[in-house]
C-alpha cells in the first residue's frame, strides 16, 4: 500500500522541556494506525502537529500528505485537505442541537443564509452512517459520553474526511459504547478510510489496529505490523515502558489491622429525583492497611456512594451510620469529612480534582491550607517545601512545581491529584477510578503509591471499572448492582467470571 501520510523528522519544543525529537511516523492508506506511549510520551502533541493546532514554523520537520509537503497553519488548512481530528476532550455546544454542532463553522449555506433543510436532512445522512437514532434536533448536552462521540464522528464525515484522528476516544466511554465506537472504526476501514488512534487500552488496540507506532520520551521508538507479526500486549509494554513489566501490579503482602471504617444501612436518593434511591442499604467495613474494592457496571451507584460518604457531596435523604474506629460520624459537608480523615478522589480530575489554570504548588496544598497558613496567611515558604516534597516523592515529571497542572500528562495530572489528598493526612483514601485514561508505566507507579498507604495502615477503598485491576489490587471486593451490593469477594476466591456474575444482579445480597 502507499503512505497516505509521511511526518519526518519532527522536532517541537517548549520552554524548559523538548516534546518530540526527530519523530518519524508513515501511516498507510485505508489502515487503522495506532499511536501508543506512555503519558507524556508526546503522542497528542504529534497529533496537534500534524492537524495546525501547531502552526508551521513551530516545529521543525516536514509533513507529507497524499505525496505532497504541507505547511498547515490552522486546523482549517488540515481540514481541507482532509485531516480531521477529535481531541479526547469533547468540544460540543450543549446548548445547541446536534444539527447545529455538526455543521458548525462549515454551515450548509446559499448566499449567507443558512439552509436548515439541507442541514437536517445531511444530519439525518451522517447519523445513520455513525448508527446514532436521535433527531438532529436534539440537544447535544442531554446526550450521554457515548452518543457525544459519536457525533464528533459524524461531524468529522461531514467535512469529506481523509484521515480520521482520534486521541482516546473511549477513554470516558463505559464498555458496551467502546465496542460500538471501534465497530465504527472497522466499517469505515472497509469503506476506505484512514484511522490514527491514540489509546492507553491495549485490548482495544490489538481489535483494531493494522500497525503500531510506539513514541518514548518523545521519540519514535518502533512501528510494528500487526498483520505480519505476532504482537502481544506485552511485546507493546515493553516498548512503551523500555522494559518488561513482567507483574503489572506490584507484589504486595497485606497487613490487615483492626477496623477502620463502617457503613451500615447506608441509603442515597437522586438528587433531582427524590422517589429514586441510587444507592440503597448498603453496609460494608474497611480495615487497617486493607484495600478494599467496590466493582459495579456504569450506573450501579458506586461512584453515587462515594461521594455521598464523602461529606453529603452528592445525593437528597441521605441516612444511614458511619462508624470510624467504632465512632459515629456526622459529615455534613466535605470540611467534616476531611477532618475526621476521609479524602475523595475524583474520577474526573480535570474537571473536579485540579483547577488546571494554578500550579502544582497550590493544587498540592489546595484541601489543606490551614496546615500551612498562620493567620489565615499561607506561609509561601512551606507550600514551596511541602510541594516540593510531594513532586519527588510521587516521582511528577516536570520541571518545576510552577508548572501549570493543566500542561500535564494525564499520570502526572493523577500524582498531583493523590498527592493534594494524601496532603491532608487522611486515614481513609476513596479512590474512584485511579488509573483512568493513563498509561501502563504510569498505572504501575499508581499502584506501588497505592501499596505505600496500605503499609502505613491507611484504608483504601478503590472503585475501578477494569476487572483485573480490582483482582490485581484489592484484598477484598464488594459487587454493586442498582445500588445494592449483590456480593463480596475474598481475594482468593476472585475470578472476572464471579466478579460479572454479581455486576450483573445474580449473585447474593451479602
Amino acid at each position: 500500500m502507499e503512505a497516505l501520510l509521511e511526518m519526518r523528522g519532527i522536532t517541537k519544543a517548549f520552554p524548559g522541556v523538548k516534546a518530540l525529537e526527530n519523530v518519524n511516523l508513515k501511516v498507510e492508506e485505508g489502515e487503522i494506525h495506532a499511536l501508543m506511549g506512555e503519558n507524556g510520551a508526546g503522542k497528542s502533541t504529534l497529533m496537534k502537529v500534524l492537524s495546525g493546532v501547531y502552526p508551521h514554523g513551530s516545529y521543525e520537520g516536514d509533513i507529507l500528505f497524499n505525496g505532497k509537503a504541507c505547511e498547515f497553519r490552522s486546523i482549517r488548512g488540515s481540514e481541507q485537505q482532509g485531516i480531521v481530528i477529535i481531541h479526547q476532550e469533547l468540544a460540543l455546544i450543549p446548548q445547541l442541537s446536534i444539527a447545529e454542532n455538526i455543521f458548525l463553522g462549515n454551515e450548509r449555506s446559499a448566499r449567507g443564509i443558512i439552509d436548515w433543510n439541507e442541514t437536517t436532512i445531511r444530519t439525518k445522512e451522517l447519523l445513520q452512517t455513525v448508527g446514532l437514532g436521535d433527531s438532529p434536533q436534539t440537544e447535544a448536552g442531554s446526550l450521554g459520553v457515548g452518543k457525544q462521540q459519536l457525533v464528533e464522528i459524524a461531524k468529522a464525515l461531514s467535512k469529506d474526511v481523509k484521515l480520521l484522528i482520534l486521541d482516546e476516544p473511549t477513554a470516558a466511554l463505559n464498555e458496551e459504547d467502546s465496542e460500538n465506537l471501534l465497530r465504527l472504526l472497522l466499517e469505515f476501514k472497509k469503506k476506505g478510510m484512514t484511522s490514527i488512534i491514540i489509546s492507553h487500552k491495549l485490548n482495544e488496540i490489538m481489535k483494531v489496529a493494522d500497525s503500531i507506532t510506539i513514541l518514548r520520551d518523545g521519540r519514535t521508538i518502533e512501528t510494528l505490523d500487526v498483520r505480519a507479526d505476532e504482537i502481544t500486549e506485552d511485546r507493546i509494554i515493553k516498548g512503551m515502558v523500555g522494559r518488561d513489566l513482567t507483574h503489572r501490579y506490584p507484589e504486595r503482602e497485606p497487613s490487615i489491622g483492626e477496623l477502620l471504617f463502617e457503613a451500615r444501612g447506608w441509603t442515597v436518593s437522586h438528587p433531582l429525583q427524590p422517589d429514586r434511591m441510587v444507592v440503597d442499604g448498603v453496609s460494608f467495613e474497611v480495615r487497617r492497611g486493607e484495600i478494599v474494592g467496590i466493582a459495579g457496571l456504569m450506573g450501579a451507584g458506586r461512584t453515587e456512594l462515594a461521594m455521598s460518604i464523602f461529606g453529603q457531596s452528592y445525593g437528597k435523604r441521605i441516612s444511614g451510620q458511619l462508624f470510624k474506629e467504632g465512632k459515629e460520624l456526622k459529615l455534613r459537608d466535605i470540611p467534616q469529612a476531611i477532618d475526621a480523615g476521609i479524602a475523595y478522589v475524583t474520577e474526573d480530575r480535570k474537571e473536579y480534582g485540579l483547577i488546571l489554570d494554578e500550579d502544582i504548588k497550590r493544587n498540592t496544598t489546595l484541601a489543606s491550607l490551614k496546615s500551612i497558613s498562620k493567620w489565615f496567611v499561607v506561609d509561601d515558604s512551606r507550600e514551596i517545601v511541602e510541594a516540593e516534597g510531594f513532586r519527588k516523592r510521587m516521582n511528577i515529571k516536570t520541571p518545576s512545581i510552577h508548572q501549570k497542572t493543566g500542561n500535564l500528562s494525564g499520570g502526572n495530572q493523577q500524582k498531583v491529584v493523590l498527592s493534594k489528598w494524601i496532603f491532608t493526612g487522611p486515614d481513609l483514601l476513596i479512590l474512584d477510578e485511579p488509573t483512568r485514561g493513563i498509561d501502563v508505566g504510569a498505572k504501575y507507579e499508581i499502584y506501588t503509591i497505592i501499596h505505600q498507604l496500605a503499609e502505613q495502615g491507611k484504608g483504601i477503598l478503590m472503585i475501578s471499572s477494569e476487572l483485573p485491576e480490582l483482582l490485581g489490587m484489592c484484598d477484598r471486593i464488594y459487587v454493586m448492582n442498582e445500588g445494592r451490593f449483590t456480593g463480596v469477594v475474598p481475594r482468593a476466591e476472585a475470578s472476572q467470571e464471579r466478579l460479572m456474575k454479581y455486576m450483573t444482579g445474580k449473585g447474593d445480597t451479602p
